[in-house]
């Protein structure tokens, strides 16, 4: 093709009949193509970064879709979203006055199962920036069994397939923040490497500075070559439960009261929801070491899930647990429904064990395994759940407490 002839060290390809092409413009062809591939990827990113921004009342009516109540936390994390959506398209123009926006990482506190890791996914679904959600109960220590922190930018690098320029401007939440806390009471006499070895390592990270992240995980391919990733533009998240945190709050409220006249109203105050006089301090006290609690600026609480926010649960969200049993057995030709009193049943019962929403749907699961059984081959149409039938399937299942006479 190029008229050039055969040499030792360059050898010529038939490509079709008559038709025969060199080496050297086979590795031209391929250059060309790759650099039309890597401008191809860049104008989809920019694509992406020019659409126009969901505003923080758009981002939060779209996590009243999924997730019931949480208001405060569904206001911060959708000015957070936002305002790192605007950091992304900031122009830096010459005549710009140089007023960088920094990002503002998150940390939300709240018991289990109120919500924290579902408003994460919710958001993921709606964002088109690279998300990721990683744990934190399997980081160790640099040179530990486990993993490094490095660990939770592959994740992100792997949502982007490894797209350094779009990971550079993602979302990570770390989800179980406070299975790191600082254990200084800790009777062993080995090393607590999972503790504040790792928030010291989290530092660099969420503070914002160029960190080598192995592409395939850092201690089964040491010899791997690191990718340079630019934390300074990436949002983290962060959140946990803080099992025990409340004693920290209650003892720090009492310290301030004075007087007797506050006796009665700081004791009814504990009893309803210590979550939310959350502070900084407090988590200190439980273990977070300072450092890392001043790169997690914006501190947010989830308030525990009472019974109108249960009885919601079941039936609003738009991947409800009812829906969702009623769209399986949908798909059997079966028309599934529950009575209002078999719904109040169950989020009695969810109250009673203190799961949250998760209660909810362990509860669900046992009432509903006989009927799934039972009604694909059973040529019935339509399925009725009530009150008695949710009782029977528990107390089948040792749910329900036993009472024991002499």
């Amino acid at each position: 093709m190029c008229g050039r002839e055969e040499s030792p060290t360059n050898h010529v390809v038939s490509v079709y009949d008559q038709l025969t092409i060199c080496e050297e413009c086979i590795d031209f062809i391929n250059q060309m193509r790759e650099s039309e591939m890597a401008d191809l990827k860049r104008s989809k990113g920019a694509d992406t970064v020019g659409k126009k921004i969901p505003t923080p009342k758009e981002i939060h009516k779209f996590l009243d879709q999924y997730v019931i109540g949480q208001e405060e936390a569904k206001r911060y994390l959708s000015v957070a979203v936002y305002n790192h959506y605007k950091r992304i398209n900031q122009k830096h123009d010459k005549d710009d006055d140089d007023v960088d926006i920094e990002k503002s990482n998150i940390i939300m506190v709240g018991p289990t199962g109120t919500g924290k890791t579902l408003l994460a996914k919710s958001i993921a679904r709606l964002l088109d920036v690279p998300f990721t959600i990683v744990d934190a109960t399997v980081l160790t220590e640099a040179g530990y069994v486990g993993e490094d922190i490095e660990s939770l930018l592959t994740r992100l690098l792997q949502a982007c397939d490894y797209d350094v320029d779009k990971a550079e401007r993602g979302i990570v939440f770390i989800d179980e923040i406070d299975k790191i806390a600082r254990k200084s009471d800790n009777p062993s006499i080995t090393r607590d490497v999972s503790g504040e070895g790792v928030q010291q390592g989290l530092l660099k990270l969420l503070e914002g500075s160029t960190v080598l992240v192995p592409p395939n995980g850092g201690r089964k391919h040491p010899e791997q070559k690191m990718i340079p990733v630019d934390t300074k533009n990436i949002l983290f998240i962060c959140g946990g439960a803080f099992d025990g945190i409340e004693r920290k709050i209650a003892s720090r409220l009492n310290t301030h009261m004075v007087g007797y006249g506050h006796d009665e109203k700081s004791r009814k105050r504990q009893r309803e929801n210590l979550m939310r006089y959350v502070l900084p301090q407090d988590l200190k006290s439980f273990g977070l070491i300072p450092e890392i609690i001043g790169r997690l600026p914006v501190l947010t609480s989830l308030d525990p899930l009472d019974r109108d926010a249960l009885r919601r649960i079941l039936v609003e969200p738009k991947n409800a647990i009812t829906r969702q049993y009623k769209k399986i057995l949908e798909l059997d030709g079966v028309e599934l429904t529950y009575t209002d009193d078999a719904l109040d049943l169950i989020v009695d019962k969810a109250i009673e064990y203190k799961l949250g929403a998760r209660g909810l749907r362990s509860i669900v699961e046992t009432v509903m395994v006989d009927a799934m059984y039972e009604a694909p081959s059973s040529g019935k149409k339509k399925l009725v759940i009530d009150a008695a039938y949710v009782r029977e399937q528990l107390e089948k299942a040792h749910y329900e407490k036993m009472e024991i006479t002499e």
